[in-house]
């Protein structure tokens, strides 16, 4: 019996996966990794059936080159060396023409794992500031703003908590499958859950505390919790003097701004209810609030998240058995940060960054401030944390895309994302990209975005490749994972792109390495093994870590301690508390909208070419309260039009109980492979996310999906589907 292990990359999770086969059988059969002591034996039904997603016939295997115009589907296979030549070329003649900052580029971090800091080293070394990332809308943002109150993202230590506060966060056996079983297993040990959640999950079934609150309102609800841990005392009063800021004015904020009433108004819970569970929260020792991608995605983003923060240290779990941990980068390895070489990019070209000054929370802007307090607690200046803490705003890179303001952006690289679909305001995207003078794609198949390309580069899978998976420069927790197949085709790995690109342009010194292999070779070099001895002796390697570590570093904020106050966002013009902001519904826009549904057979866009996991879910579906289904004439199965300032999509209903009336859910990431134009512009919910600035959170920019204000109507289907029976 042949026996490998193996990280899952279908999903940004990271699976420990055990592959296995006989003697003479050609695939590998996948289960969950028992011997895993986080998460032990997570998989979930996308994992187990990766092969059939990656050995699909619609598999890219060779680069193309478009030979009609944009979206045609016109196409010449060229070889891998030709498209190298003819993208070096052109972009080389853009660089020349605009300068460096005339490049953006986007990249989806868990699809291309492998790429241990080479898409950012390229673009300092070129000039470029414009790096754009989906988690700039889930997790990166989440990390970049935990920075201003104490100057890390925090890893929740599940294994020795008490108290689980989940946000909307309906972790299951198929959706975040190793969060899931890390969560059960608290659970089993006792630990009390609180679920803040509009809909009745069945995680909230299980709950403690399950506090139905309306959509959009969880600043509220934190605040709400501020006040009673502060009113009744409950907060950790040595901490607060010794290691915070701001405290004072916190409370002042609070107890003028936020009364419980106030609070109980505006979120539909009862004062009795928050009281109960603000207490059990803050009186378990060791609570967590681990991340979640509701408050990423709010037009009041960055002040839950600074709420959420808040509530994590006035409690005293930063650093503590069962808490937060800050825990830095595995000092053990050549990190990313040091990779991707950020001090080369000059003061001027990170002045360039789009949205530096409108939107300053993930940019340089912010990143230049922490730096030095980030190197002398963590020992980086530039730890980009899940790869969002130095970041163009996506909304205003798209514009300057699209209009050539403030300066013109004339090419554009999507990097393993389907960018088309992975932010809001689809159609501003489109508009984007048809006004580039090169668009370049690095796909498995050829997605909405990769239609308007002009050369698409086909890129290897998780399971045709190594991996060294250092927790997206968030921990020190490194995994590994064996390659299980050649790729096929000319499939090559995203290294290999960024690599010969750099010899093409002149920067061959800064890519010594000639494979991705090599480049392992040099990042585990410090442990004194070759990356083949380190992918033998370690499947997971726990770095150093110590509880209460601030005590003799302090924090890595301007004050060394904890911000409640954050000075840096005052400067930046914004206010330095959390405060509450939403956006309400109207008579043209009667219900509310809540973006971004989890389905089991799907990770993102992914995976809808799968037969096999499409048979169960063959269409996009809202999910709509019977109420609201009564109210305006919608019929279980039937197709209805949902609308927003923004724009259109079309869907099937659902009838589901646990969906509050005045609330409907959409799924995120819906194309429909199958059809001539691959339904792209009629079921993605980016064409109903308005991004102007009223639907902006203002200190990152980043659109609100959670409750946005819409409208649903009863319609024929908006075309004659050829259905899943063309899926091959």
């Amino acid at each position: 019996m042949e026996t490998k292990h193996v990280l899952c990359a279908t999903c940004d999770i990271s699976c420990q996966l055990v592959a296995t086969r006989k003697p003479g059988e050609k695939d590998f059969t996948l289960s969950g990794d028992y011997d895993n002591p986080m998460g032990p034996g997570a998989i979930c039904a996308k994992g187990k059936l990766a092969q059939t997603t990656f050995e699909h016939p619609n598999r890219l295997l060779h680069p193309l080159k478009r030979v009609g115009e944009r979206g045609a589907g016109q196409w010449q296979q060229i070889s891998w060396e030709q498209a190298m030549d003819e993208i070096a070329e052109k972009l080389q003649g853009i660089v020349d023409r605009y300068g460096a900052e005339s490049l953006a580029v986007t990249s989806g971090p868990w699809n291309c794992s492998t790429e241990s800091g080479m898409t950012r080293r390229f673009m300092n070394i070129l000039g470029t500031p414009n790096y754009l990332s989906p988690v700039a809308l889930c997790l990166g943002n989440t990390a970049a703003v935990n920075r201003f109150t104490y100057g890390w993202m925090p890893m929740p230590d599940f294994e020795n908590t008490n108290c689980v506060v989940l946000m909307g966060h309906n972790t299951n056996s198929q959706n975040w499958v190793w969060e899931y079983v890390r969560l059960r297993l608290a659970e089993q040990r006792g630990a009390k859950l609180i679920v803040m959640d509009p809909r009745r999950s069945p995680t909230a079934e299980r709950a403690a505390f399950h506090l139905a609150l309306k959509p959009g309102t969880d600043v509220m609800l934190c605040l709400g919790w501020i006040n009673v841990i502060i009113e009744e005392q409950l907060y950790d009063k040595a901490f607060v003097r010794d290691w915070t800021v701001g405290f004072d004015a916190l409370a002042k904020r609070i107890r003028d701004d936020y009364p419980l009433q106030r609070v109980c108004d505006v979120t539909g819970l009862n004062e009795t209810e928050i009281r109960e569970s603000a207490r059990l929260y803050a009186t378990s020792k060791g609570a967590i609030i681990p991340w979640s991608p509701i408050t990423d995605q709010q037009v009041s983003s960055t002040s839950a998240i600074r709420a959420i923060s808040i509530l994590r240290a006035i409690t005293g779990n930063l650093d503590a058995p069962g808490g937060e941990m800050l825990m830095g980068i595995h000092q053990d390895l050549i990190s990313e940060p040091e990779l991707e070489l950020t001090e080369m990019l000059s003061d001027e070209q990170k002045r360039k960054q789009l949205g530096y000054d409108e939107h300053p929370a993930f940019t340089f802007k912010a990143a230049d401030i922490f730096a030095e307090h980030s190197e002398r607690v963590f020992g980086h200046r530039y730890p980009n944390l899940v790869k969002g803490t130095h970041m163009a705003v996506p909304s205003t890179t798209f514009r300057a895309m699209a209009t050539a303001e403030p300066y013109p952006v004339k090419a554009f690289f999507a990097i393993a994302n389907n960018a088309l679909f992975g932010y809001g305001n689809q159609a501003l995207v489109k508009k984007a990209m048809l006004n580039q003078e090169l668009n370049v794609c690095f796909e498995q198949f050829m997605t909405p975005t990769a239609t308007l390309c002009d050369y698409v580069l086909p890129g290897d899978s998780w399971m045709e490749r190594p991996n060294l998976m250092d927790t997206y420069n968030w921990a020190t927790i490194t995994m590994t994972s064996e390659q299980l197949y050649d790729p096929p085709g000319e499939c090559r790995n995203v290294y290999d792109l960024w690599h010969d690109l750099a010899v093409r342009m002149g920067m061959q010194e800064w890519f010594p390495w000639r494979n991705v292999e090599e480049l392992f070779d040099h990042r585990v070099s410090r442990t004194g093994l070759r990356w083949h001895e380190y992918l033998s002796k370690y499947k997971i390697q726990l770095g150093h870590y110590k509880h209460f570590n601030y005590r003799t570093t302090g924090f890595a904020t301007p004050s060394g301690k904890v911000e409640l106050y954050s000075e840096v966002l005052e400067g930046f013009g914004c206010d330095p508390l959390p405060y509450y902001r939403n956006v309400e519904t109207s008579d043209a826009f009667p219900l509310k909208m809540f973006v971004g549904l989890r389905e089991p057979q799907f990770f993102q866009s992914g995976q809808r070419h799968n037969r096999r996991l499409r048979k169960s879910n063959r269409y996009p579906r809202t999910f709509v309260n019977a109420v609201d289904a009564a109210s305006y004439g919608l019929t279980e199965g039937e197709w209805a039009k949902i609308e927003t300032v923004a724009g259109r999509l079309f869907m099937m209903v659902t009838i589901r109980d646990d969906v509050p009336p005045g609330l409907i859910r959409v799924p995120h990431g819906w194309w429909l492979p199958e059809e001539h134009d691959l339904g792209a512009d009629d079921h993605n919910d980016g064409l109903v996310i308005p991004d102007d600035q009223e639907y902006l959170d203002r200190e990152q920019g980043i659109p609100h999906m959670k409750g946005v204000p819409c409208r649903i109507t009863a319609c024929a289907p908006p075309r004659d589907f050829v259905g899943i029976g063309a899926l091959q």
